[in-house]
């Protein structure tokens, strides 16, 4: 079942890529502060290097005037996802999640069967705005769409 607004995110065990490699449990990740997540299917896929991870880069100074911490997730190993932000000069603060077993999409309902593209159980592609650990908003991309997920559709949803 996927997670709704109003729940509290599941706590697993991910890999924090923020300038380094660090093990972290997600209740520490969005414990007392506001938070937006967005989850991509693959780091260096074409729309997820192309457009979604920028966007995220290129609107951080208008989260960060909202006191939002900002997170890309992808279940990808932390060595991939630290190669991805390094080729795609992310800045540390925005924090690259490392969900290598899928278990934190998983507990969240959020996986995607990528069997079909060679590329196994993926996240979907998704945003969602949490405060103090509480999804307050959630939205997940229809199969091949990217609109409701971007960094401008999430801080217009914030803003209203």
């Amino acid at each position: 079942m996927t997670i709704q607004p109003g729940k509290m995110i599941p706590d697993a065990s991910v890999q924090v890529i923020d300038g380094e490699v660090r093990k972290c449990r997600t209740s520490e990740l969005f414990a007392v502060r506001k938070v937006v997540m967005f989850g991509v299917p693959g780091a260096f896929t074409p729309t997820c290097s192309n457009k979604h991870l920028p966007g995220y880069v290129n609107h951080l100074a208008d989260f960060r005037e909202r006191d939002i911490t900002v997170m890309c997730l992808a279940v990808n190993d932390a060595h991939v996802m630290q190669a991805w932000a390094a080729s795609l000069q992310v800045p540390a603060e925005l924090l690259m999640i490392a969900d290598g077993n899928a278990a934190f999409t998983q507990s969240m309902g959020l996986e995607l069967d990528g069997t079909a593209f060679g590329m196994g159980v993926r996240v979907k592609r998704f945003a969602l705005f949490a405060e103090d650990g509480v999804v307050r908003l959630l939205q997940i991309e229809a199969p091949g769409e990217f609109r409701v997920s971007t960094a401008e559709a999430i801080l217009t949803a914030i803003d209203h």
